[in-house]
């Protein structure tokens, strides 16, 4: 069971009283936040935003980390240039990858000898793995865990929302009413495994004219009614951009990295410690 004085989700936990917390806390690690990107649906971003969340806050000074739920489907390694990277271990503890500006980081794609072959394993084996990334992996000092979500509202994101002490809860969306329908059946389920939904992040908002420099909407959905009838914060919105595609491509353009996420990580840092 936990120790509720060290848990980040204290100060907003209501089973602490009613005795009910199943909360497990490895006394090795000291993990101060742990910050959960969803987003009910696949292919949205929600990666990529983690990904780009975790490096921001690198760059500003804070220990982080990056815990790869999404275990039928894991592409952090790639996203943060270290698919070729394996994980270590001892009998006691799994260590977790570290890339070259300091993010330690744990996916199965580290465990696994190739990247392509596909995890056929039933719901319970895969949430018993999401558990043994928070307690077995000696993630040490961190100021910030970044947790990739599986998409969906399935076994492991409640799992994860019953069993790891989550600070707060970023959902990503792209404008399509179909997508934000299945993003607000994410939320709500958030909601009632009483879990602090920050806000939203856009993915695929626009994209830039390259001659005029206009923002043009690729896609119909009207995301001030979505996020109004929600009540929900929109943290920031997201081009498309060729770059996305080659992270290391989108980090070497600093302006474009500053001028677009900035005022998003200003905002998450402002919610989870305000």
């Amino acid at each position: 069971m936990s120790n509720c004085n060290t848990c980040p989700s204290a100060a907003t936990c209501s089973s602490k009283d009613a005795g009910t917390c199943t909360i497990e806390l490895n006394p090795n690690n000291n993990i101060k936040k742990v910050i959960a990107v969803m987003s009910g649906k696949g292919g949205v971003g929600k990666s990529t935003v983690s990904v780009l969340i975790a490096k921001k806050l690198r760059e500003k000074g804070y220990k982080v980390g990056i815990l790869d739920a999404d275990i039928t489907g894991p592409s952090i390694p790639r996203l943060l240039g270290i698919k070729d990277k394996r994980a270590t271990g001892n009998e006691e503890f799994i260590f977790p990858v570290e890339t070259d500006d300091g993010i330690k980081a744990m996916s199965l794609n580290f465990l696994m000898e190739d990247e392509n072959q596909p995890v056929i394993w039933r719901g319970p084996i895969i949430t018993g793995v999401v558990q043994q990334f928070w307690n077995e992996v000696l993630w040490g000092d961190l100021d910030y865990l970044i947790i990739d979500m599986p998409p969906g509202t399935g076994d492991v994101a409640l799992t994860i929302m019953q069993s790891i002490p989550i600070t707060g809860l970023i959902m990503v969306s792209v404008p399509q009413d179909l997508v934000s329908m299945i993003v607000a059946k994410a939320i709500n389920m958030a909601r009632k495994m009483n879990i602090n939904v920050l806000g939203v992040i856009e993915n695929m908002s626009y994209i830039v004219c390259p001659d005029c420099g206009k923002k043009i909407k690729l896609f119909k959905g009207d995301t001030e009614k979505f996020i109004k009838d929600l009540g929900v914060e929109l943290l920031g919105e997201i081009p498309m951009n060729e770059d996305m595609n080659n992270l290391e491509l989108y980090y070497e353009n600093k302006d474009n990295i500053s001028k677009i996420f900035e005022p998003i990580i200003n905002k998450i840092l402002e919610k989870v410690n305000g």
